[in-house]
């Protein structure tokens, strides 16, 4: 199993997600938020294929995303598939951030 925590930002909803393998390519995704929305897509991905870890903006997690109303950038999406290609093999656990840096003017 593949567990990842995602602190999206200034919403301070902060999920857990979990993928394990099901199955050849498919996986169990199981999601932990008290946002309602993430809690909704979730739901709503109750598995998922490896394959979607490597199709950009076309995959079944982006589309479940923009079922659910997700806000465009959230990042839970990206986790997820972070999440799927780590427990496939396809990519090693390693942490990503975003940060912003002030600027002078």
């Amino acid at each position: 199993m593949t567990r990842v925590i995602v602190n999206p930002g200034i919403c301070g909803f902060v999920a857990a997600i979990e993928v394990s393998k099901i199955a050849k390519r498919k996986f169990r995704v199981v999601i932990t938020s008290d946002c309602e929305t993430i809690t909704k897509l979730g739901e709503s991905l109750a598995e998922a294929d490896q394959w979607d870890a490597l199709k950009q903006y076309t995959n079944e997690i982006h589309k479940a995303a923009s079922k659910c109303h997700l806000h465009a950038t959230c990042p839970i999406p990206v986790a997820i598939l972070k999440a799927i290609e780590v427990e496939a093999k396809l990519a090693l656990p390693r942490d990503v951030t975003i940060q912003f840096k002030p600027t002078e003017h």
